[in-house]
């Protein structure tokens, strides 16, 4: 089961999310097709946004991040909601790349760094808050990290992986964001570098370990109090209604050319990949 982990250290200096979102990162995979690289850029968005929503908590808040960075792969749209449960649609699936030197997936090949990316965060109400901050390697995690750093303007850490099996399944996924609270004494920092370094890659602990022991291996020695645990998963919310009433938004004309041509109309959702069929008998025309 998928889950986030919210925990702070004793000092209250610093605070973590961490996700292992392995489950949500193969439903993904399954949906939408994508080869191994593909995988791994959509994965690592997927943990970020679930750690990033899960924190707004307000019912009916969402949180939406676009990339595009000029890669082959195009734009990576992941939205998740205020339980940290999310969605992804990628727009190109099956880039295939060769490996790096370091036989690690080329995901920043694949994103490419000539671009942006977007987070709105949108509380139920209002008007939706935009954040953008330019690409730095198309890895995912580093981008993060820069968003928080320039747009929440919070000094952060962010971790992400997801490890692609043999088989191209989804073999574990997952991330973090560590984060200093005002007033935290300046060497802190230094204690965490040297930590997450130890810790390494995030796949490699989950694989290894439990996701308390990828907290407790960021925060060593900063004894870290477990605050609260919230299961997500993949989830999309598309229905017959909604789709529906987009279609209803069509001019009555056009519309009605489009079902004499067609007999039908056939709407996939981008996130789930489901099916709804509509004909004239839906329609008041």
């Amino acid at each position: 089961m998928d889950r986030i982990l919210r925990a702070i250290s004793a000092d209250g200096f610093v605070k973590i999310a961490a996700v292992s979102s392995r489950d949500m990162t193969e439903e993904a995979r399954q949906i939408h097709r994508t080869l191994p690289v593909v995988t791994a850029a959509m994965g690592r968005t997927m943990a970020a946004v679930s750690i990033m929503s899960n924190a707004m908590k307000f019912e009916g808040a969402s949180l939406t991040a676009r990339i595009n960075g000029g890669g082959p792969v195009g734009t990576i749209l992941v939205t998740g909601d205020e339980k940290g449960n999310v969605r992804a649609y990628v727009q190109n699936p099956h880039v295939d790349l060769p490996l790096k030197p370091d036989g690690h997936l080329n995901v920043g090949g694949a994103v490419g760094t000539n671009g942006m990316l977007t987070v709105m965060r949108d509380m139920g109400s209002g008007e939706p808050y935009n954040g953008s901050v330019e690409l730095v390697s198309g890895e995912i995690a580093e981008d993060f990290t820069k968003y928080f750093f320039v747009s929440d303007q919070v000094p952060s850490a962010c971790g992400l992986g997801v490890l692609v099996d043999t088989d191209q399944s989804v073999k574990a996924a997952g991330g973090y964001v560590v984060q200093l609270m005002p007033g935290a004494p300046a060497d802190i920092a230094d204690k965490l570098e040297r930590n997450i370094r130890r810790v390494g890659p995030v796949t490699g602990a989950l694989t290894s370990g439990s996701l308390e022991d990828l907290i407790y291996g960021v925060l060593e020695g900063f004894e870290p109090e477990i605050l609260e645990e919230d299961p997500v998963c993949y989830k999309c919310y598309c229905s017959r209604e909604k789709i529906n009433d987009a279609i209803a938004g069509i001019d009555r004309s056009e519309l009605r050319t489009m079902l004499e041509e067609d007999k039908r109309i056939e709407v996939r959702c981008r996130y789930c990949g489901k099916v709804y069929t509509f004909t004239d008998k839906d329609f008041e025309l």
